[in-house]
């Protein structure tokens, strides 16, 4: 299993922290490996680091590369210029992602997206503008296509506890000088009014490649009707998987079941 290599990558006017597993491309040059690539998206308190091991795994049970990075705000990325609004995650998924996946020369990607990781690797499969054919399969662990009432309500008690516990330390080890950033960037903006009617689903018919969707049984932020939904009006083949005795990080809770799960669904792929 090859170690994560970390790489700095100016995309969309900002400065990403990146690891990469696997033969790494030149950023910014033609080169980049010919197989598809995994590209991993963080949930809204995690970073590239978060994902630990995993994304190496992965790609040693793949045979292709893998990539994370965090987003802005998040992990040794460039910190937030003010508070993100309610179309924070379509900003990532339209403008930021693909920037940066052209800066890494990446023609070919399978995205594999956590909880708002999962949202916006669903955005961008489904954005008009997407480059065709660039992105091969959908990965999603506990997506958000529409706002829940435990949603909220789990987001406001992570809220108390950054506010009252040792929340903010322990995720300090993974954002530094970010973690405020980290934290209100994404409580905040889930808190906020407007973003009560947020909801994705009108793109979710602009999903054309196959899709494997993991939800906990016991997700504390949400319910199996995110998945369903998203198997309902997906375009492309949706395969749906509900783990029991799961919350809401998958890859974590169950991390050799899930690690055999997407190995079948990338293979499969490419056949």
């Amino acid at each position: 299993m090859t170690p994560a290599k970390p790489i700095e990558v100016e995309a969309a006017g900002q400065r990403l922290e990146v690891l990469w597993s696997g033969p790494a491309p030149s950023p910014g040059r033609p080169g980049s490996p010919a197989k598809p690539v995994l590209v991993f998206l963080h949930e809204g308190l995690g970073c590239a680091a978060q994902w630990r091991d995993f994304p190496a795994r992965l790609a040693a049970a793949t045979g292709l590369p893998a990539m994370a990075y965090s987003r802005r705000g998040y992990g040794a990325s460039d910190p937030l210029t003010g508070p993100r609004n309610p179309g924070f995650m379509h900003v990532e998924a339209e403008m930021v992602l693909p920037a940066l996946l052209d800066a890494l020369a990446i023609g070919s990607a399978i995205l594999i997206g956590h909880s708002d990781g999962g949202s916006i690797a669903l955005i961008h499969a489904g954005t008009p503008a997407a480059k065709a054919g660039r992105i091969r399969g959908l990965i999603v662990e506990a997506p958000h296509v529409f706002v829940e009432q435990i949603s909220l309500d789990s987001i406001a008690a992570a809220k108390q506890a950054y506010e009252t516990t040792d929340l903010r330390a322990k995720l300090a080890r993974w954002h530094g000088p970010n973690v405020d950033h980290a934290f209100r960037g994404w409580n905040d903006a889930w808190l906020s009014p407007e973003f009560r009617d947020w909801n994705i689903e009108y793109r979710l018919p602009g999903i054309t490649c196959p899709v494997l969707a993991i939800q906990g049984e016991d997700d504390e932020y949400g319910t199996a009707e995110q998945v369903e939904r998203i198997a309902r009006a997906a375009r492309g083949p949706v395969e749906l998987t509900m783990l029991p005795a799961c919350g809401h990080t998958p890859h974590r809770d169950h991390r050799d079941a899930v690690l055999g799960l997407m190995t079948a669904f990338v293979a499969g792929l490419s056949e």
